[in-house]
């Protein structure tokens, strides 16, 4: 080892030109060499293997970006490689107000800040955010808890969101992406050891991120199960069994709510929420309120948040841009939650100025708010149409039964697998969904996430489709759909 590291310290002096090709040369067989002496024992004393690995990190599934993602991600390239031309991308990060690229471009770039290219609501907004960087630029490190102005522009949102109820931008912190924010307050909240281990409530169907966190961080899942016959509703009376069971092995200490539903898309109502908030302060529990998709789709209603929760976390996705409020925490907490967050120094301060926009939207009387009106609507507009054309094209279907889309951008139906089914997918190790999600990938193209990745009652099945692809489009992958299902039921009656 000291001879491979002598090796390795005089590769990385200066060379001169003339002796750059011997000292090369010389270099690489002497490394030869010594690489070659036992070689069965460098094999043998791995320091890092399966074996001595973090178990909770062994233990973490994401089922978003799971073996389907990977296979599509696969055919994907291999039809790129078959046809050389290139497929459109697309994502649910992309933005629809024009104002959003122009206030990035000018800050990446602040020298277009005098083209005459630019509305002036987009620079106003470039040089506020600019001016309260550091060295005015993105490439500067910011205060660990976010951007003063862009914090303030946080707390001012919400307070418009909630009826003038008001937010303090000391307790807003900006967070890489909404999954930061989760994260990072798991962190603080678990700890304990056998039945007094922090017990992390979560929805069943959830977002694999808090059971992956949860898994990571060797804390105790407690799952509690959403009425899909009732459109995916959270009962009180649920939420009480759960504790109860969970008592006997944890401590019950945290309880997550997912509103809008991610995956099964429903808008929880105002008197549930009151009852849901009621309970957990009965029962003690630090309530977090994963708001990151809170605009209701048409005929939902009212969408009602939780802005009397501990925790709340828009984000916006390719940038890694959120944000998180933290309310009614103790002093010497919050010191440590700092603390925390300035271990990872600060979010990309890109994804900061990207909420910044995603907050501060244009008002009346500015350049760019008639477009931005326009196009707010429109996608709102398209979105009501496509989940409930997604509804009743599902519905239509035998063996398949989709709830409405009340909020969010994803459909979860639940599909019916024979049982010849169930045994094909056991013969390949694989979940009765996950089999069925792999073939319908490889016989239509369409990928869509198992519900097994999510969780659901045992004995059913699901999938997670997102409604985002244009109508005609959509309309084209619900008959796929729809085809594919008739005939797997066919072959494997």
């Amino acid at each position: 080892m000291q001879r491979a590291a002598a090796l390795v310290r005089r590769g990385c002096g200066p060379r001169t030109p003339s002796s750059w090709g011997r000292s090369q040369s010389s270099a690489a067989a002497e490394a030869s060499a010594v690489l070659k002496v036992r070689p069965e024992r460098s094999r043998r004393e791995r320091i890092l293997t399966l074996e001595s690995m973090n178990p909770q990190v062994k233990a973490v599934e994401y089922a978003v970006r799971g073996p389907i993602v990977l296979k599509a991600g696969e055919i994907e390239l291999e039809l790129q490689r078959l046809s050389s031309s290139q497929w459109p991308l697309g994502g649910a990060g992309s933005s629809a107000c024009v104002l959003f690229p122009q206030v990035m471009a000018l800050c990446t770039y602040p020298n277009l800040l005098d083209s005459p290219s630019f509305p002036e609501d987009a620079k106003k907004r470039a040089r506020r955010i600019l001016q309260a960087c550091g060295g005015n630029s993105l490439g500067s490190y910011s205060a660990s808890q976010g951007v003063n102005c862009i914090r303030e522009d946080v707390a001012a949102y919400i307070t418009r969101r909630d009826g003038g109820v008001p937010a303090d931008p000391d307790n807003i912190y900006l967070t890489t992406g909404a999954s930061d924010g989760i994260s990072t307050i798991l962190k603080i909240l678990v700890s304990g050891g056998g039945k007094s281990r922090t017990g992390v409530m979560i929805p069943i169907p959830q977002y694999p991120l808090y059971s992956a966190v949860i898994s990571e961080l060797d804390a105790i899942q407690v799952n509690y199960y959403l009425d899909e016959e009732n459109c995916w509703a959270l009962n009180v009376n649920e939420l009480r069994r759960a504790v109860q069971e969970a008592k006997d092995h944890c401590d019950p200490k945290v309880l997550c709510i997912i509103n809008p539903g991610n995956p099964t898309g429903q808008v929880q109502s105002r008197k549930c929420i009151e009852d849901v908030i009621h309970f957990a302060w009965e029962e003690k529990l630090f309530l977090l309120a994963d708001e990151v998709r809170m605009s209701p789709l048409g005929g939902s209603g009212s969408f009602y948040n939780w802005w009397s929760s501990p925790s709340l976390w828009p984000s916006r996705c390719g940038y890694r841009g959120g944000y998180m409020e933290v309310i009614n925490l103790h002093p010497e907490i919050k010191g440590q939650l700092v603390k925390l967050l300035s271990v990872r120094l600060c979010p990309p301060v890109s994804g900061q100025a990207a909420m910044d926009i995603v907050v501060n939207p244009p008002v009346a009387g500015e350049e760019s708010f008639e477009q931005f009106s326009r196009e707010k609507e429109s996608v709102l507009g398209n979105l009501a149409r496509k989940a409930k054309l997604t509804e009743d094209l599902f519905n239509q279907v035998p063996g398949i039964h989709c709830n409405p889309l009340q909020g969010a951008m994803y459909a979860f139906p639940r599909i019916f697998i024979p049982a010849k089914a169930v045994e094909a997918a056991q013969a390949h190790q694989m979940a009765p969904d996950m089999f069925y999600c792999m073939k319908l990938l490889e016989e239509t193209g369409i990928c869509v996430v198992p519900g097994s990745g999510f969780g659901q009652r045992e004995g059913t099945y699901h999938f997670r489709m997102t409604i985002l692809p244009p109508v005609e489009k959509l309309k084209t992958v619900l008959q796929k759909v729809k085809d594919f299902h008739i005939n797997f039921l066919e072959k494997y009656a």
